[in-house]
């Protein structure tokens, strides 16, 4: 049983919520998104809140049931706060710059890496060495990150490459620290 499925989405001041065929929108002062409903999942909007019930009691049904509720609030939150995820650039020659709305990356290859970000992402870029995606779909905030953090993974060694704020690169030890033993 989803334990998440079941707690309410309290909409915060200045998003609304509408139910449609098959889906929900969801306005706010960012914009407006609208999140597919399956047949399994009721979704009433009440008291200014969201509640989601599922009228079956299939496994697949009781899954669908918490991914629903989940992807309401994503939306909830991103017309109201909207999604922001930062990376680095770690390396020496390593950078970025922007060409339009896209960025442009030099990393390390023969040639450049361009990323043009999907519709309805904003790619930003602060200096040579931090870049911060932004939008109000989760989804797409993450998946144009994802993009930019493949273009070079940080390496375990150097620990060069592309990094997302944060994120902790697990060091190892050379081939040239353990060869001095015999």
């Amino acid at each position: 049983m989803s334990r998440i499925g079941f707690k309410p989405i309290v909409l915060p001041e200045g998003v609304t919520a509408t139910m449609g065929e098959g889906a929900i929108a969801v306005k706010g002062p960012k914009g407006e998104l609208s999140v597919s409903v399956p047949a399994c999942v009721s979704v009433e909007v009440k008291d200014g809140a969201i509640h989601c019930t599922v009228k079956g009691n299939e496994i697949e049904e009781r899954t669908l049931h918490g991914t629903t509720r989940a992807n309401i609030h994503n939306a909830v939150v991103g017309v109201h706060e909207g999604f922001k995820k930062e990376l680095e650039i770690v390396g020496i020659g390593y950078r970025c710059a922007m060409r339009g709305t896209s960025i442009v990356l030099n990393v390390g290859y023969s040639h450049e890496v361009v990323i043009a970000p999907v519709e309805g992402v904003k790619i930003s870029a602060k200096d040579e060495t931090h870049i911060a995606v932004e939008g109000i779909d989760k989804q797409k905030v993450g998946q144009t990150a994802a993009l930019i953090h493949d273009a070079r993974r940080p390496e375990p060694y150097g620990g060069k490459g592309i990094k997302y704020k944060g994120e902790v690169i697990l060091r190892k030890e050379g081939k040239r620290a353990a060869g001095g033993k015999k």
